[in-house]
C-alpha cells in the first residue's frame, strides 16, 4: 500500500510517497517558490533525481508537476495515482475543532480555512492545497488531514490558558494551542518502545530543537503542557523568532520604532532569535561555530538557548511531579552535541547525567547518552513526522 504525504506551505509544497509494507520511502520532494518562479526538486530513493525549473501560479500547477515526476520520466516511481492508496495531509492549527486526524470533506477544507486567524502562514496555504490536491488526484483517492495541534488537546485549561479576560477565549479562542505536536507523539512513542517500557508509565520531556523549537510535557502517552503557545512564536529562543517576551517590552519597542501590529509581528518572528541576538545568523551551526571562535554575541545566544530549556525542563518536571526521560529531537536536537552538552550540564539534581564523549560522537540516530545508572535518561530520537502521518492515514482509511 502506497501513501502520499504532503506538507504544504504559502509557496512550497514538500511531500513523500511511502510504501506501508516496510514503511519505505521510495521518492520525496519540494515543489517551492510556488506563485513565483516555480521550481521541483525531486529524488527517488535509488537516487535517481529532477531538478528543474517550472511554472507554478498556483498549488494545483505544482501538484500537476508532482504527479508528473512521481509517474512519467527517468525518476517515475509508479505508472499513474491510482496506484497510490490515500493521501495524508500535515495541517498546523486544528484549533479546538480537530483533535485527531479526520477524513477530507468540502467542509473539512472550509474549516481548515477559517482558521486561518490563528495560523495566517500555514492554514490558507494548507486549505489552496487540499482544493488543488482533490482536482489533480483520481476522485476514488481518499484523503486525510493530520493535525499538529491536536496532540495538545490533552492539555488542562490551567495549562492552556492565558490570564486575558476570559471572554477574549470565549469568542476570540485565543488559548496556547502548541506545535510539533506531531513529531512530540512520534519521539514520545519511539523513545517507549526503545526504553522497553510503556509510555503510559513514562514521564517524558520533549525536546523539538529546530529554527523553530518547542519543548513538551508528555505523561502517561499525553500531553500536559508546551511551550508553544497561541502561535509558533511563544516558548524558548528560536532561529528568527524570539520565543517568550514581556508583552510589555512588546508594547515598548513597537512604540518606538513606530511599528504598526503587523511590523512587531514580522520583527519578532523574521528579525530576531538567534539572528538578532547574534547578529549573525539564524543558523545554530552558524552560531556554535562563532561562539567556539569567541563571539560575545553568539556565545550569548547559545547560553540563552540552553538556559531556557533547562527552565523548562524544571518546570514540567515539577508539573508532571517527576521525569523519567528527556529526549532531543529535530536538526539542533538531533545533531548539535554542544546544545545537548550545555543543557544537561549541572542538571544532577534533576539525575540527568550524560556520557559527554558518547553525546560528542552521536549525531541523528537513536541512541541513549546518559550516564549507566543516571536516575534520569537522556536520549537522541529522531523525529519522523511523514511517517506518523502515512501510519495515521492508513489507520483511518482502515477503517472505512
Amino acid at each position: 500500500m502506497l501513501i502520499l504525504v504532503v506538507n504544504a506551505g504559502s509557496s512550497s509544497l514538500k511531500y513523500q510517497l511511502i510504501n506501508m509494507e516496510d514503511e519505505s520511502v521510495l521518492a520525496k520532494g519540494n515543489c517551492d517558490r510556488i506563485g513565483i518562479d516555480g521550481h521541483v526538486s525531486h529524488k527517488t530513493a535509488d537516487g535517481r533525481t529532477v531538478d528543474a525549473d517550472c511554472d507554478f501560479p498556483t498549488h494545483t500547477e505544482a501538484f500537476e508537476k508532482l504527479v508528473e515526476v512521481l509517474t512519467t520520466g527517468d525518476a517515475a516511481v509508479i505508472r499513474s495515482m491510482d496506484e497510490i492508496s490515500a493521501v495524508g495531509h500535515r495541517i498546523v492549527q486544528g484549533a479546538e475543532v480537530f483533535d485527531r486526524p479526520c477524513m477530507v470533506t468540502p467542509e473539512v477544507i472550509d474549516k481548515i480555512d477559517e482558521l486561518r486567524e490563528l495560523a495566517p502562514v500555514h492554514n490558507h496555504a494548507h486549505a489552496l492545497a487540499l482544493r488543488a490536491c482533490t482536482a489533480v488526484i483520481p476522485a476514488t483517492t481518499p484523503q486525510v488531514v493530520v493535525f499538529d495541534t491536536a496532540f495538545h488537546q490533552t492539555m488542562p485549561p490551567k495549562a492552556y490558558m492565558f490570564g486575558l479576560p476570559y471572554e477574549d477565549y470565549e469568542k476570540l479562542h485565543v488559548r496556547k494551542y502548541g506545535f510539533h505536536g506531531t513529531s512530540h507523539r512520534f519521539v514520545s512513542a519511539a523513545l517507549a518502545e526503545a526504553m522497553g517500557r510503556d509510555i503510559k508509565d513514562l514521564k517524558i520531556v520533549s525536546c523539538h530543537l529546530g529554527n523553530g523549537s518547542s519543548i513538551t510535557a508528555v505523561q502517561g502517552g499525553k500531553c500536559m503542557d508546551t511551550s508553544m503557545g497561541f502561535t509558533p512564536l511563544d516558548g524558548i529562543l528560536m532561529g528568527t523568532r524570539t520565543g517568550a517576551v514581556d508583552p510589555s517590552a512588546v508594547t515598548f519597542v513597537a512604540d518606538k520604532h513606530g511599528f504598526t501590529p503587523d511590523e512587531m509581528s514580522q520583527y519578532m518572528n523574521k528579525k530576531s532569535g538567534f539572528l538578532g541576538i547574534s547578529g549573525i545568523s539564524s543558523d545554530n551551526r552558524e552560531i556554535t561555530a562563532a561562539a567556539a571562535e569567541g563571539n560575545k554575541r553568539a556565545i550569548l545566544a547559545s547560553e540563552m538557548l540552553a538556559y531556557q530549556i533547562q527552565k523548562f525542563i524544571g518546570a514540567y518536571t515539577a508539573a508532571m511531579n517527576g521525569v523519567d526521560a528527556v529526549l532531543f529531537t529535530g536538526g539542533i536536537g538531533e545533531n548539535s552535541w554542544e546544545v545537548r552538552e550545555r543543557v544537561c550540564k549541572n542538571m544532577e539534581f534533576f539525575g540527568i547525567e550524560i556520557d559527554e564523549e558518547l553525546n560528542r560522537s552521536t549525531r541523528g540516530k537513536l541512541m541513549k547518552i546518559s550516564k549507566p545508572g543516571a536516575k534520569t535518561e537522556v536520549w537522541i530520537v529522531p523525529t519522523n513526522e511523514e511517517l506518523l502521518i502515512a501510519r495515521d492515514t492508513l489507520a483511518l482509511i482502515s477503517e472505512k
